[in-house]
């Protein structure tokens, strides 16, 4: 069976890009020489990888070679271009953007190429973990020298069948053209050619010019956007097999509990109910294992939510039944009372701080969040001859492959998996225990089985974005400068998720946006403390980077109106002069060569981008204009992903308290930026996600147990609260590209609040702001400067 969305549409249009289910039986994943043999009859096929870019055919492969490759570029006899796409689509334009680039870099026919999405191989692929904003800055170099690579071929079979010089040839379209004579010749016509000559030598690869290129740096719609935006893209859910079952699944309430006993009478009397089956609890932490429980099977969805309903269920008493968030917000902001591990240190902190001629502190709080994407966690699972195969969207299909094989105790080779479409991930995706679930119900009935997840389920069983807890202190001089900034973070680590008993993040997680600030200041002391996880934690949107960045952005804005300075103003001075972040052993404690995924010489620190971005966004946002009473301006510099990200935000506070956006400004320095279409989108959505963590959101616990249930009562942007306008100005460069999907977060959840307290005078120190507000005319509060 095949599912294909908008086949045959050109690319402007929207893409033929095919899922297939198969019918047959299964047979184990092909070794990757047989992969690549099929890959390469009668064509051309340039594999991208670690080690750079390569021409790949098996017949040239030699014996027992190991060399992995992240993508496929295939030309075949006919023209056509095959590009396979290594990470996963979720919405930011990846599987547009890394052909685009390769495409460009080749001089393709748009219309003639098509793209693949590539299945869980680590071996063939490398890292296929779409997180952390690295799939354009961790591979551009690769795209491009495969592009390159496959148009000097295509010149150089030209070349020699013509019998003229290679410098008398040029690639133009699809087609080699002969300058003097003006023949041409199309990429299928000398594909048989160009497989068999000598590869050219990587380092004398050229690319493209600014001025030269089609589609990079440029507009170019989505392949996904018609197939999403009129229902017919294929996601998790639009897939079925012959036979397929269908599960709900109730999970613990809390953390560490058992099902002790269960009376399944009720639910199997549910018509469409088939049966019930245990999984098994994982020992905590539990890494990416699912939760345990108890699945109800049946024909339909309905039945099997209809059938978990009617189950009674008694639960163990587990190690975190006690955990409650009232009591945890003190625990950590107790936490930050003392000194902590250092993660960055320069100068003399404690004495800067003594010798101040002020002395400001600040205390601020996040909660935990949930991803609470829009499409909720589905798999598809089917086991045959000790063989398993799953269809998910999943941002790491590695990583859901080897977990799977873990779990049931196969041989890699023995599970295969498929990437589908993903309905929104924010990270949360990234963690396959939803896949593991189906997996398991997948062997012990013999049947396909589609597990599908609530709205309730999404947010009562998540990995969450970390709780955290953050005390600032800063000397300002005579003149209103800083000379000394403490600052302690408390806050569960993601490695609770895996390491047991973990007191806290390791000093390297700092680096996320707090150790690395973009700051001339002269005494630093940036800290750790301990916090213990009482619940899953995981990756988020941005991760650290958003308490950090609401944290450092409001007590820039504190310390301002404490100088009584202009916010954007006493940005710029804190800033100050050109100069490279020293994150060398010096400083920074512990040392990482690399954060963010690369090496720190590739992506220093650097004062100068950050002071332009906040310099331009000062001068394109009206900033300093009047507003009427109840408006106000907050803005926010971060540095997060290697992307340096300035917002302006205007809020308006109504009389009831309520926080509306009508407009804000980003200006966006994050180096080369392939698709400024999509890097605008990232931004507008940054935006609305930042409302939602800033004013709305919050997962709490009682008694272990989380007290959201749907969006009732966790709360995010609603339609009508969307922004009215939102500006993205682009800062030009050639530089090596930062992260885009991540960073307009952090400054932007900053800026709101930074705003609130300009419209109202409220400082808002804990989030979210939710009912802070109200009665806020009838108070009196400090007057904003």
């Amino acid at each position: 069976m095949t599912v294909t969305n908008n086949g045959g549409l050109p690319w402007s249009q929207g893409h033929n890009t095919t899922i297939a289910v198969p019918t047959v039986p299964f047979t184990s994943q092909p070794t990757r020489r047989e992969m690549l043999r099929l890959l390469s009859l009668g064509g051309l096929l340039v594999a991208i990888g670690p080690g750079g870019v390569r021409r790949l055919e098996a017949s040239t492969m030699p014996p027992g070679e190991d060399w992995s490759v992240a993508a496929y570029v295939r030309v075949a006899p006919d023209g056509r271009v095959t590009l396979v796409c290594h990470r996963s689509e979720m919405g930011q334009g990846i599987r547009t953007t890394m052909p685009m680039i390769i495409a460009d870099e080749m001089e393709a026919d748009w219309a003639l190429c098509r793209v693949e999405q590539a299945e869980a191989d680590e071996d063939r692929y490398g890292s296929q973990n779409t997180d952390g904003s690295t799939s354009i800055r961790n591979f551009l170099p690769q795209y491009r020298q495969a592009g390159a690579l496959v148009r000097t071929l295509m010149e150089m079979a030209a070349a020699a069948r013509w019998q003229v010089r290679l410098d008398s040839v040029r690639a133009a379209q699809h087609k080699v053209v002969h300058t003097a004579s003006g023949r041409s010749a199309g990429y299928g016509e000398l594909v048989g050619v160009a497989r068999t000559l000598p590869v050219p030598d990587l380092a004398s690869l050229r690319f493209k010019a600014p001025a030269e290129r089609r589609w990079q740096g440029r507009q170019m719609p989505s392949i996904d956007l018609v197939p999403m935006t009129t229902g017919t893209a294929v996601y998790g859910a639009d897939l079925r097999l012959p036979g397929m079952k269908y599960a709900v699944i109730a999970r613990p309430p809390a953390w560490g509990r058992r099902v002790k006993a269960v009376d399944d009478a009720q639910a199997l009397r549910v018509p469409g109910v088939e049966r019930i089956v245990r999984i098994p609890e994982s020992p905590l932490p539990g890494a990416f294992l699912p939760l345990g429980g108890v699945a109800v099977i049946a024909a339909n969805t309905w039945a099997a939510m209809q059938g978990r309903n009617a189950l009674k269920i008694e639960w163990e008493a587990g190690p975190h039944d006690q955990h409650d968030s009232k009591a945890y917000r003190t625990a950590l902001e107790a936490s930050v009372s003392r000194p902590g591990q250092p993660a960055r240190l320069k100068g003399d902190v404690a004495a800067a701080l003594t010798a101040a001629a002020r002395r400001i502190e600040g205390q601020y709080y996040v909660p935990h969040l949930s991803h609470a994407q829009m499409e909720p966690l589905v798999a598809l699972a089917r086991m045959e001859n000790g063989h398993l195969e799953v269809w998910a969207p999943t941002q790491s299909p590695m990583d859901a492959r080897k977990m799977l094989a873990e779990f049931l105790g196969l041989g890699i080779d023995h599970v295969r998996v498929h990437v589908t479409l993903l309905g929104g991930g924010f990270g949360r995706k990234s963690k396959p225990d939803f896949i593991g679930e189906a997996a398991w119900l997948a062997r012990e009935t013999g049947a396909p089985i589609r597990v599908q997840w609530t709205r309730e389920d999404d947010l009562r069983h998540s990995y969450y974005h970390t709780v955290a807890a953050h005390h600032l202190e800063a000397a300002l001089d005579s003149q209103g400068k800083v000379s000394a900034w403490l600052h302690r973070s408390a806050y569960p680590s993601i490695g609770a998720t895996f390491v047991p008993d973990l007191k806290g993040p390791s000093t390297d997680e700092l680096t996320n946006g707090a150790s690395d600030i973009p700051f001339d200041i002269p005494n630093l002391s940036i800290e750790v403390c301990p916090a213990v996880a009482h619940t899953r934690i995981g990756w988020y949107r941005s991760v650290n980077a958003i308490h950090h960045g609401f944290a450092i952005g409001s007590f820039i804005d504190e310390l301002a109106h404490a100088a009584g300075a202009d916010p954007g103003a006493f940005l710029l001075q804190l800033i100050g002069a050109d100069l490279v972040v020293d994150l060398s052993r010096n400083e920074l404690q512990g040392s990482p060569t690399d954060y963010y995924g690369a090496p720190i010489a590739q992506h220093p620190v650097e004062s100068a981008r950050a002071r332009a971005v906040v310099q331009r966004v000062l001068e394109t946002s009206g900033w300093g204009s009047p507003l009427p009473p109840g408006r106000g301006r907050g803005v926010a510099m971060h540095r997060s992903f290697h992307a340096y990200i300035a917002v302006v935000v205007e809020v308006e506070v109504t009389p009831e308290g309520v926080v509306r956006v009508p407009a804000a400004t980003f200006v966006v320095d994050s180096g080369f930026i392939a698709n400024p279409d999509r890097v605008r989108a990232q931004m507008e959505g940054a935006l609305v996600m930042a409302m939602s963590n800033t004013l709305y959101s919050e997962i709490s616990f009682e008694a272990g147990v989380v007290m959201q249930n749907n969006f009732h009562d966790y709360l995010v942007t609603r339609h009508d609260a969307a922004p009215h306008r939102v500006d993205v100005h682009l800062i030009a460069s050639e530089g090596n590209p930062g992260g885009i999907g991540e960073p307009g977060v952090p400054p932007a959840g900053a800026a709101i609040a930074n705003a609130i307290f300009a419209a109202t005078g409220v400082r808002v120190r804990s989030l979210p702001v939710g009912s802070q507000l109200a009665g806020w005319r009838d108070a009196a509060p400090v007057s904003p400067a």
